[in-house]
This record gives structure tokens, sequence and C-alpha cells, in this order.
């Protein structure tokens, strides 16, 4: 019976996806309204955690509409239109990021990254989820922009985007024991920051 949802799903996507490259290839103006209804949230989060500034993610984010409905052609329907989206995303980040002369995710130096493969228990909820439940959005974006910004993108990929780390990998064009390395010592980065405002909070309430 879940086997027969899956594929039902799956298919149902396929079309979606589909529909969607045909749309795009028409210039579809109401189809493009559809699309950052739908998308519009995730997209500029995803911004906001790449760059850490509003204003940049917003430039970038008008951008990417901007691309997609100038290359929507190019779109075959093939892949989730929510990873070609974010690609683009990503790339205009990349772009950015060299013309600034900072940091760019594609040229982030690997030799912090433990190559070594392990498992990361990420069916219990990470100090990510656990914080997020009882705190507000504004102070789990805060903990997750001090961060290094390759464990940041994994952080949000794997929690907000709830991509597998087989597509994380494949998003990333990163070896699979990397976003594993990364998402394990994101992790670890996030758990003293965490604990920090959580006690800030408890004595914050105490004082009360």
């Amino acid at each position: 019976m879940a086997q027969t949802l899956s594929a039902a799903m799956i298919e149902q996507t396929q079309r979606e996806n589909l529909a969607i490259a045909r749309g795009l290839k028409r210039n579809d103006p109401e189809l493009l309204d559809q699309l950052i209804e739908l998308y519009q949230h995730r997209l500029l989060r995803y911004l906001l955690f790449l760059t850490g500034k509003r204003e940049v993610a917003e430039d970038l984010f008008q951008e990417t509409w901007m691309r997609v409905l100038l290359r929507g052609a190019q779109y075959n329907g093939k892949a989730r239109f929510d990873t070609w989206l974010f690609t683009i995303a990503r790339n205009l980040v990349i772009d950015l990021s060299r013309k600034r002369q900072m940091a760019s995710l594609d040229e982030m130096s690997e030799a912090g990254d433990d190559e070594r493969p392990f498992e990361v228990a990420i069916d219990e909820p990470s100090p990510l989820d656990q914080f997020a439940v009882r705190e507000d959005r504004a102070e789990v974006a805060e903990v997750l922009l001090k961060l290094e910004p390759n464990y940041r993108e994994v952080l949000v990929l794997r929690f907000h985007e709830e991509m597998s780390l087989e597509e994380i990998a494949s998003f990333t064009k990163a070896p699979l024991s990397t976003v594993k390395s990364r998402l394990y010592r994101g992790l670890a980065a996030l758990k003293p920051e965490v604990e920090q405002l959580r006690k800030a909070h408890e004595g914050g309430s105490v004082r009360a």
C-alpha cells in the first residue's frame, strides 16, 4: 500500500514538473505568478541563510525569478522544479561571491572537512529541531548565521528543505562523505550556540 502511494506521488510530481516545463516554454505569466507565490518564502529563506544579509538576499531573489523568466525554456521537467530553482539561486550567490572576492560556496576549503565516512543519527531531533520547537524563527536564524556558510547550507537543506543527504550531495555537487561531514560538524557547532541561548532564556525567566 505504501509503495503504491509512493509511486502515485512520484508520478504526480513528474506530471506537475512537465506541466511547469510546458508553461515556462510558453512564457505563461499566470504560471510564473503561481510559482512565485508557491516558492517565494522557501527561496528567500534559503538566500537569507546563504548571504546573511536581507538586502542582498532580496536582490538575488528578484534576479532568480528574472532568470526563470528568461531561461524557463531550459527547464525540461525531468528534475524537480524546486531543485532547478534553488540551483539558479545558488549559482547567483556563487557569482556574487566571486565578484566581491569573498569565500564562494564552490571554492570553500575542503581541508577542514573530515572525509572519513560516518553515519549521522538524522532520525533523532537535531539541536536545530529542538530549538526551533521552542524559540521563534528570528532566533533560529540568528544561531544559524553564526555558522560557516558550507555548514549552514547543508543544515538548511536538510532540516528546512527536508532534502536527503544524497539529494544534497547531488544539489551541491559535493561527495556524500563531504555532505555528511558538513552536517555533523554543523550540528556540533550549532549545539553550544543553542545551549547558550537556552540558558539566556532560562535566566530571563528566573529573573522575571
